[in-house]
């Protein structure tokens, strides 16, 4: 995915650009909300990244008149400001999500995924994931194979729903980790594994859809039903 990065912290900015070229996305950065109306215009960009204080027009003025223009590429608003009516006049001005610095990487991976999902889904509308037979409703957490209900822990949800809510996508034990456990785990736990075991049983032998171990790399989900 092509992503442009608005950002006049360097280090903040060539954090991003590495995390996301690892990630297999292609970047690049600005440092001033005058040169992203420009560019944005006249690019060819999937997502923003953008920063609310920055030098002469401001985060939320890039926003707002990007919306304005119609311009409707999914962007993401990193600031330190973090009160409530900070992430509401954000959210207000056209922005997709809202995240305050110091954030987590691979909670902002997450979250560019899911603003992916959403407008892929503009009806939004839908809590519910289906791969071949399984089914999960993530407002209700509740899942379901080949329509038999099926009892899972809250973190074996939370391991599923990341998957399922990125079909065929691979993630290593450290991400899935800091996501579902948080950064402060031990990573040479081997909790992730006795999980994916857990849910592996749950969801039966014979299915369409299995968890898939990548051997040195991680796991993803898979299914006979995928194209």
């Amino acid at each position: 995915m092509r992503i442009l990065i608005v950002e006049d912290d360097d280090r903040i900015a060539d954090f991003l650009v590495r995390a996301l070229h690892t990630e297999g996305h292609q970047s690049t950065r600005l440092a001033s909300g005058e040169d992203a109306v420009s560019v944005i215009q006249n690019g060819d960009f999937e997502f923003i990244l953008l920063d609310l204080m920055l030098p002469g027009i401001s985060g939320l003025d890039v926003c707002q008149e990007l919306r304005i223009r119609k311009i409707e590429i999914p962007i993401i608003m990193l600031t330190a400001m973090d009160s409530i009516e900070d992430i509401v006049h954000g959210l207000r001005m056209g922005a997709d999500d809202y995240m305050t610095k110091p954030f987590d990487i691979d909670e902002l991976l997450v979250r560019i995924e899911t603003v992916c999902r959403r407008q892929r889904d503009p009806a939004g509308l839908s809590p519910v994931i289906t791969i071949a037979d399984v089914a999960m409703n993530t407002e209700s957490k509740t899942v379901t194979v080949a329509g038999t209900d099926i009892s899972l822990t809250a973190k074996e949800l939370c391991i599923l729903e990341l998957l399922m809510s990125n079909p065929e996508k691979l993630f290593s034990r450290e991400r899935i980790l800091n996501n579902v456990w948080g950064a402060n785990v031990d990573p040479l736990t081997n909790v992730v594994d006795v999980y994916i075991g857990r849910l592996r049983k749950k969801l039966g032998k014979d299915k369409t859809l299995f968890i898939e171990t990548v051997r040195g790399m991680g796991y993803r989900i898979g299914s006979q039903n995928l194209s």
